[in-house]
């Protein structure tokens, strides 16, 4: 079963075309920055070799409480997703339209929604309750969603393959300890254990959590509360500036972690500065995760900076040697995609992972769409 994969991100549309093996026949990329898809540029895009698909699998940021595992796409969930819009202003209209658009142009071909706060239906209620008025959370659905569920999923799914010859995690895979550190424009940790979600640090929006590019992440509301009192600022200026103009970019004046590296290493101090905000809150993270998993067996980077940005896992990892993290200098540096990177002596093992949301999207789709009773 050949997937289709559509990836639709803040900026561009990625599609690709997957085989059983996950590996990748066909790609395109198009700009998107947009909630609309071009339908011309996609029906372009979709031929020849993209359109050969027995089945399309969909990445939606959010699922709410309903969706908890990948859905097969039909007029219901169409318009239940509709009305999820609002949780996710940025990310949800272009799933959508993404959606809509592939859809018309290839309408007899299966499609299929995974969702990428699916992992983390498995939080527990006291990882995934908000301290809030009784009638508020019931109302409202006031909850710790998580997101970048898909990519936390495949961390789940690959270090177990990969740790599966070392002598000491030689137990059941299940009780493996994994922080997975989802870091690129968008960051996120997650607890995993037994290939759940336990904890994870994004909660009712995407903007909860780590320092990102040019999101704020963790503020405190009280601060918030005051922006907004005596119309300090707008809402509308108070959103704008959250999701656009504060993390790495609000600090520094530049949301790319590479520029960030640099100009921290040539002496500028706001640079300086924004890469300590940044590795101080992913430590405290990482370490809050371990917490809630009672240790800690592997730390996994992944995303476009776990994977590529060596200077941020060495100097994370400086930071975290009480939980018995250690990189070998040599690896780190060298490291390309699904390399251990961890000191040979390091009971904690440290991998970095390429992230494979498209694979993952594949794999969901197939087993929903192979399960008994799928009409498949």
């Amino acid at each position: 079963m050949r997937v289709l994969v559509v990836n639709a991100g803040s900026s561009s549309l990625k599609l690709s075309l997957l085989d059983e093996h996950e590996r990748v026949i066909a790609a395109r990329e198009l700009d998107a920055p947009r909630a609309q898809v071009d339908p011309g540029e996609l029906s372009d895009a979709l031929s020849p070799e993209l359109s050969h698909a027995d089945a399309v699998g969909h990445r939606i940021v959010h699922g709410g409480e309903r969706y908890r595992g990948a859905t097969l796409v039909d007029p219901e969930l169409r318009r239940a997703l509709g009305a999820l819009a609002d949780l996710a202003p940025l990310h949800q209209p272009k799933s959508l339209a993404a959606l809509d658009a592939v859809s018309r142009a290839l309408p007899d071909v299966p499609a299929v929604a995974c969702f990428d706060t699916a992992f983390h239906a498995t939080l527990p209620p006291a990882a995934a309750t908000y301290a809030l008025p009784q009638e508020w959370r019931e109302r409202w659905g006031l909850r710790r969603y998580g997101f970048h569920g898909l990519s936390h999923a495949w961390v789940a799914r690959r270090t177990p393959q990969l740790l599966a010859g070392l002598p000491q995690l030689q137990r059941d895979p299940s009780a493996l300890r994994i922080v997975s550190c989802h870091l690129g424009a968008g960051a996120s940790l997650c607890a995993i254990r037994g290939g759940r979600s336990l904890d994870t640090t994004m909660g009712f929006t995407p903007l909860e959590g780590l320092v990102m590019a040019t999101r704020a992440g963790s503020v405190d509301p009280g601060l918030l509360l005051w922006l907004a009192e005596d119309r300090r600022v707008s809402v509308t200026e108070l959103a704008d500036a959250l999701e656009h103009r504060s993390g790495l970019l609000g600090l520094c004046a530049s949301a790319d972690m590479r520029e960030v590296v640099s100009r921290a290493n040539h002496g500028e101090e706001p640079a300086r500065l924004a890469l300590e905000v940044y590795l101080h809150r992913l430590r405290g993270g990482v370490a809050a995760m371990a917490a809630a998993l009672g240790g800690l067996d592997v730390l996994v980077f992944t995303g476009g900076v776990g994977e590529r940005s060596p200077e941020v896992r060495a100097r994370a990892a400086d930071g975290l040697g009480f939980l018995e993290v250690a990189l070998d200098d040599r690896r780190n540096r060298d490291a390309g995609a699904d390399a251990d990177v961890s000191a040979p002596a390091a009971r904690v093992r440290t991998l970095v992972l390429a992230a494979r949301e498209d694979a993952e999207i594949a794999l969901q789709t197939r087993a929903l769409l192979r399960a008994p009773g799928s009409g498949s």
